[in-house]
């Protein structure tokens, strides 16, 4: 089916935009060295329903029609490669970042970073429920799927949550890239966001998002029918056991691909190749019944093993990811955002401070216990609050799969931003000084 010329301008001029939108928020908080996701999703914003659609509803319907039937499920196709891109180059990135000299400290922070809110995530919205008390109480934010386990997952990870890129990005931005501050950050980050994504890869498949839509997938074929005991247990081992097969026998699947008679193309075109081996795993982890974002983000684990002639492949697929796809995705999380109608002020201000205070404190705990000094553990736990990128992929995923409903994930992209620009803020005025390189004075004769 095709389409006209002004749905096709109308589209052109929609994704012109969110990118104009996009790169020069990204560009006015670089300038003031805060996260530049944190601009792009800005500039998105200033172009939603919260901003230009109140101050000049006629444009904003003009530039993003829900009527005509292409423009906005055009957006949503490009926001969905978007995440899924951002996933790849995040698996990417987890492999080059992991460093093993700060091990003790980083193995503390990650399991005391990830344990304690997860509980304590739980446990605050079951106490909730069970004495009748407002705080926390969550359920009315429980989206179109029903599931209060699901819903329950996906709040405690919102609670545990670490962004790499962002504090990778701001670590760089402040030259501490290079410290022991960052190597432990970086290797705690690395264990949280894999054991957090395997959890929300469960929650997506707890309700049926993937392998029931229509009948599909392996668990349709096994007759495994959705919300039986049996369907439950696939769906939350089909994650674990599909990470771990993978980073067994990608690396070597890898090799093998690069052998005759298969090596001619995959030298020819490796970065057509790359992307390829990314829509496959993708669409295998559909008919396991898992999340592709997921999928994605294990296609990325697996290629950052290769560190050869791949090595330029995989950089062309960030530079234009980050270019083009990405910047659009983050730019539409921020559109997304509806803070007139749907977004309760007083609630935010309770789960901002539970969260914050949660994963700070655990994560303190954890570099403490350690042998790491208190201002050191502080610095590791204000780093480890910023959700960014992954806070705002577990928004997405989840609300896509009906776990949360709008009112949450706008709550979980708040939370994402404001903990990311506060990490920026108390990295670049506190935590700088101590860990910035000295250099020598040169004595006068």
């Amino acid at each position: 089916m095709g389409i006209s010329y002004a749905q096709t301008a109308n589209l052109l001029f929609a994704l012109a935009a969110l990118m104009i939108a996009a790169h020069l928020g990204g560009q006015v908080f670089a300038r003031f060295r805060q996260p530049r996701v944190i601009g792009e999703i800005f500039g998105g914003f200033l172009l939603g329903p919260s901003c230009l659609g109140m101050l000049f509803p006629g444009i904003e319907a003009a530039l993003f029609p829900s009527t005509d039937g292409v423009t906005l499920p055009v957006l949503g196709a490009v926001y969905q490669l978007g995440l899924m891109l951002l996933m790849f180059c995040s698996g990417l990135e987890i492999r080059a970042s992991f460093d093993r000299r700060e091990r003790r400290t980083a193995g503390y922070a990650a399991a005391f970073g990830t344990v304690l809110p997860f509980v304590l995530g739980v446990a605050a919205i079951l106490a909730s429920r069970q004495s009748g008390s407002a705080f926390l109480d969550a359920g009315r934010f429980i989206g179109s799927a029903g599931s209060e386990t699901a819903f329950l997952l996906v709040f405690a990870i919102a609670i545990s949550v670490t962004s790499i890129p962002v504090i990778s990005r701001i670590l760089t931005d402040l030259d501490l890239l290079d410290t022991s501050l960052a190597r432990v950050v970086l290797a705690a980050a690395v264990v949280e966001d894999i054991l957090l994504y395997v959890l929300l890869a469960v929650a997506v498949g707890l309700v049926g998002a993937v392998a029931s839509d229509g009948g599909h997938g392996l668990s349709a074929l096994l007759g495994l029918a959705p919300g039986t005991g049996s369907s439950l247990l696939y769906h939350s081992l089909a994650p674990v056991l599909f990470i771990a097969a993978s980073l067994a026998f990608g690396p070597r699947l890898l090799a093998r691909l690069r052998r005759p008679p298969l090596q001619l193309p995959v030298r020819a075109g490796p970065t057509a190749f790359l992307m390829t081996f990314l829509l496959l795993v993708t669409a295998f982890c559909l008919f396991l019944g898992v999340t592709p974002i997921f999928g994605a983000f294990v296609a990325g684990l697996v290629v950052g093993t290769r560190l050869d002639e791949l090595s330029p492949a995989r950089e062309a697929i960030k530079q234009f990811s980050f270019a083009f796809f990405v910047p659009i995705y983050f730019a539409l999380v921020g559109f997304r955002l509806d803070l007139l109608a749907e977004f309760d002020a007083g609630y935010f201000l309770l789960f901002f401070g539970f969260a914050c205070a949660v994963k700070t404190a655990s994560v303190w705990l954890g570099a403490r216990a350690a042998g790491e000094p208190n201002d050191k553990a502080t610095d590791i736990a204000v780093a480890m609050n910023a959700r960014g990128g992954p806070g705002i992929v577990l928004a997405s995923v989840a609300l896509e799969s009906g776990i949360i409903a709008a009112g949450f994930f706008n709550q979980l992209v708040l939370l994402s931003v404001l903990t990311s620009l506060l990490a920026g803020i108390y990295l670049e005025r506190i935590a700088r000084a101590r860990y910035r390189p000295v250099t020598p004075a040169v004595c006068e004769p």
